[in-house]
């Protein structure tokens, strides 16, 4: 019996985070020294886009490479991503029954800049606790472990390029007519589609 979890800090996480978070709630560490690993959730999020799944990544700046500590890498400004993104996600859920109720708590993150990833990630985190109303605490590794005996260790588990057989319940998404219901998707297609409802998905 696990006497808590490790997770590390993702762009929007996926449904999927906050499933495993809700269980795991008593004790959650947040990864801060692992090497940052490209091609995972810690730097993309996926939406429901009205061509389909839609996968909105975060630059970091070069030399942001495996031997970079997650908590040292810096978010890259060269072109306007954050203008793209919130674009992205406005043609995806203006139309959707929350998405002006929520509109203002994210907005921000698509104005303001961040230095820093982690720094970007655990604000947009402390968000959507919020938004979600959950009251899970968290605190911070010191060194990086390869392996914890006690912990459920997610850093490594919920990851784009494979299936970790969490089976997302299905519920009404904006163009699930035209493409079908897309599971697992970044927390904010739930919220912005069943709003005060969204835990009961998770």
């Amino acid at each position: 019996m696990y006497k808590g979890a490790i997770f590390p800090l993702f762009y929007f996480p996926p449904v999927e985070f906050f499933n495993k978070l809700i269980q795991q709630k008593d004790h959650i560490i947040i990864e801060r020294f692992e090497h940052f690993p490209k091609q995972t959730f810690r730097n993309r999020t996926s939406v429901h886009s009205p061509q389909g799944k839609l996968d909105l990544i975060v630059p970091v700046v070069k030399g942001s490479k495996v031997h970079t500590k997650v908590k040292d890498v810096r978010i890259s400004y060269d072109f306007d991503w954050q203008r793209l993104h919130w674009l992205s996600i406005q043609s995806s859920y203006r139309s959707s029954a929350y998405f002006e109720f929520y509109e203002d708590e994210f907005v921000k993150f698509f104005e303001k800049k961040w230095d820093f990833l982690f720094d970007y990630n655990e604000a947009i985190l402390q968000t959507l606790l919020k938004t979600l109303k959950l009251n899970i605490p968290y605190t911070f590794t010191d060194s990086y472990e390869k392996r914890y005996e006690e912990y459920a260790d997610y850093r490594g588990e919920i990851h784009p390029k494979s299936d970790s057989g969490f089976e997302s319940k299905p519920y009404y998404q904006v163009f699930a007519e035209r493409n079908g219901f897309i599971p697992n998707l970044s927390v904010v297609d739930l919220l912005f589609n069943k709003g005060p409802q969204s835990l009961q998905f998770i």
